[in-house]
This record gives C-alpha cells, sequence and structure tokens, in this order.
C-alpha cells in the first residue's frame, strides 16, 4: 500500500492502468490484456468486466443494490479516446456483462446510449444471454429494507412522509428545502469501477460499471454511463473516472473537467482535487472520488473528505511495478 503524495502526481511509465477502489483483480485483468496484445479499449472492458463477474462490494454487477421493486438494474460506459467514440448502456436489465454491451454500442450502433429493456432487446441481438440478476443476497437486502419502513430511500417532498414509511407516494402540494445530510447509504453504496487505460503510444481509454445506489428509484440513472461525468478518454491530454454519490457528481461533469485541466498542464493530482474543490462549493458533505492520468503516464486521484470517509484506495499497475499497486489518498 502506497501513501499516494498531497501534490504533485505521482509518473509511471507506459503502459498505465489505474483504477477505482482496490479492485486488484480488474486490475490484473487489465494489465493481462495489453501484455497479450489487446487494445486499450479491450483493457479496459475486460477490466471492468471482471469486477461485473467478481460483484466488486456488491456495488458492480448482478445480485446487488436492488432498487424499489428488488432489481438490480446495471450502468456502464465505454470510451475511446482516440476516436471520441462512447458506448453506454443505462438501466440494462436481465443481462450481466454491462460494459460487453457498451461496447457493442461503439461497434454495431451509431447510438452513444442505450438504456431500459429496449438495451437489454439490443444486448440479446449482440448475443448475449438473458440471466437473473437477482440473487438470496440482494433478495435479503431487499425484504431488510422493507422491514425497515424502506429507510433510506431518494423520495422527497412526497406523501406519505418518505422518512417514516414506504410508497407509492404521491407529490406534496408544497415544497419544501431539506439540508443535505451525509448518510452512510450513500458512503457504501456508490462505489463504481471506473478505469483508465494508456497505452505505450499515448492510447487512453475509459469505462465504467456499476449497479448504481441500493434502493434507487427504477429508472434512476447516475454519473457511470454519463461521458464526461462517470469517465472521459482523450489520447491528446488523458483520461479520468469518478466514483462516489453520482446524482451529485454528475452535474458537473467531474471527468472531462479533469481532462481539460490536463489539457492545460495542470499535474493530474491537482485536477483531480480541482474537479472535488469545485463540488465541495456547491455540495460540501457530497460523497465521492476522481482518478487522473496524463498522456504521460503520470496520475493522481482525489476525493471530498467526510465522516466515514476520509481516505480514497486506488489500484495502479504501469512497468515500474512488478504488480498492481494499491494506493491510498487523504481526502480534502
Amino acid at each position: 500500500l502506497q501513501q499516494a503524495g498531497p501534490c504533485g502526481a505521482t509518473a509511471a511509465a507506459l503502459p498505465l492502468v489505474i483504477n477505482t477502489w482496490a479492485f486488484r483483480k480488474a486490475t490484473e485483468t487489465a494489465w493481462r490484456i495489453l501484455q497479450l496484445g489487446g487494445s486499450e479499449l479491450d483493457a479496459v472492458e475486460k477490466g471492468c468486466g471482471q469486477c461485473e463477474i467478481d460483484q466488486c462490494d456488491g456495488s458492480v454487477g448482478y445480485g446487488g443494490s436492488p432498487d424499489e421493486s428488488g432489481e438490480t438494474t446495471l450502468d456502464a460506459m465505454i470510451m475511446d479516446g482516440d476516436t471520441m467514440e462512447v458506448g453506454a448502456v443505462a438501466d440494462l436489465r436481465r443481462v450481466k456483462n454491462a460494459i460487453g454491451v457498451a461496447r457493442k454500442v461503439i461497434e454495431h450502433t451509431k447510438h452513444t446510449l442505450l438504456v431500459g429493456e429496449s438495451a437489454s432487446l439490443f444486448a440479446v441481438r449482440m448475443g448475449f444471454p438473458y440471466e437473473d440478476l437477482t440473487t438470496q443476497k440482494s433478495l435479503l437486502i431487499y425484504s431488510e429494507w422493507l422491514n425497515q419502513s424502506c429507510q433510506p430511500n431518494y423520495w422527497k417532498n412526497v406523501v406519505p412522509d418518505s422518512s417514516k414509511s414506504c410508497g407509492p407516494y404521491k407529490r406534496l402540494g408544497k415544497i419544501t428545502c431539506e439540508e443535505e445530510t451525509v448518510s452512510q447509504r450513500a458512503i457504501h453504496n456508490h462505489d463504481t469501477i471506473g478505469m483508465v487505460v494508456i497505452g505505450k503510444s499515448g492510447t487512453v481509454a475509459s469505462g465504467t460499471s456499476t449497479n448504481g445506489g441500493v434502493h434507487k428509484i427504477p429508472g434512476r440513472v447516475g454519473d457511470s454511463p454519463i461521458a464526461g461525468a462517470g469517465s472521459y478518454a482523450d489520447s491528446t491530454a488523458g483520461g479520468a473516472a469518478a466514483t462516489g454519490d453520482g446524482d451529485t457528481m454528475m452535474r458537473f461533469l467531474p471527468s472531462y473537467q479533469a481532462v481539460e485541466y490536463m489539457r492545460m498542464g495542470v499535474d493530474p493530482t491537482v485536477a483531480c482535487q480541482k474537479v472535488i474543490s469545485r463540488i465541495q462549493k456547491y455540495a460540501p458533505k457530497f460523497f465521492g472520488a476522481v482518478i487522473c492520468a496524463n498522456t504521460t503516464g503520470s496520475y493522481g486521484a482525489a476525493c471530498n473528505k467526510i465522516p466515514g470517509f476520509t481516505q480514497f484506495h486506488f489500484m495502479v499497475y504501469s512497468p515500474s511495478l512488478n504488480q498492481p499497486a494499491e494506493q491510498v489518498v487523504d481526502c480534502i
């Protein structure tokens, strides 16, 4: 475990794999694909796909984060920093390999984002099998939530009172302002895998995969499948990926903004910090982190400091390391 410096990125020779959280197997898979001659996009797809198989932290892949109806749905995206093409799926149902489907959106359509039941139909046409994403664990999470009067949830300004009871809800005539609070729900249920891969020639690819926020309102889409929010790749500048409270973070396009800072010559760590600071002005209690890497192989990360989340762990693999290295930064 390496402590990343408070300022100044860590330099590494290319190629480079960097991903959010201590998802080591995903890092190893992406690196292996590169070593076998696979493309940067291949590495991102297989690396994030490894987390879908492993159900990383219960927040990626099947069998985690059931929504209000008890169903697990998936969001994913993949981006080619050479062509600036993006493939993404959101609210994907009954298909496990979300980032694989996202890759097919690039390869076989002129679109960028497919959603919901129609995305699932597309996946089947592309050869992906229908599979049940529900597990005994996700059913247990759901039943326990129902027994706790559906607490916590994502409703506001509705009747009956969403802080005390389950729905169905109807809108409240009078809109009130709710003070932002830090909840344990936010801290532990948005652990998206975001990955950036930079090849020997400087080609950048990025991607994300998640099953979203636990107990989300059905149909909710977070930052993960949105280009510039969940991740962003540009082979003329670098790549970035975000994790955390997607409903807040997606409003600021943190991954796009971080890449633009790096394009201006800003150090990757500082670029990540500047992005977090921008969001802090509007949502000081938000849960989130960003990883950044430029085309020279320098990288960094930053996170917002809140109770229960004072450090952020991420993985790096490069030629200067003989194995994937878990690194940690102190939140700001």
